[in-house]
């Protein structure tokens, strides 16, 4: 029995490469995303516990120097001090809440990959 040799090897192997290849190229996307991802998470963690802390901290320092300065202008100015401390309290609390809004729209998550990625799509386009 004689068998007919396939006609086109060149053509299966060339399409294995091919899918091989572009798995390849999604694994190296997906581990990079995945590093970036974990980075994120830490980065994310970092920032909530400085602010915790800073916030803790922050609250601390205010109570006391709001405590001692009524204190000390507790017969003659108790009032307009506990006024001006309140102003200049929720002043600063406006310019914070602005600083996180800023922070916030521009807030650019997993950089890296979607530079590769764009890459990618740029090689593809070349080629077609």
């Amino acid at each position: 029995m004689e068998t007919t040799p396939d006609p086109s090897p060149g053509l299966f192997r060339s399409v294995k490469r091919l899918l091989n290849t572009a798995l390849a190229g999604v694994e190296n996307r997906i581990e990079l995303f995945l590093v970036e991802l974990r980075e994120e998470r830490f980065r994310v963690l970092d920032a909530l516990l400085l602010g915790c802390a800073a916030g803790m901290l922050g609250f601390m320092a205010l109570l006391t120097g709001t405590v001692t300065l009524v204190v000390i202008f507790w017969d003659s100015a108790r009032v307009p001090v506990l006024v001006v401390l309140s102003a200049s309290y929720s002043l600063g609390t406006l310019g914070v809440l602005w600083r996180l809004k800023i922070l916030m729209q521009n807030w650019t998550s997993f950089p890296a990959t979607l530079d590769e990625l764009k890459k990618d799509r740029a090689c593809l386009e070349e080629q077609s």
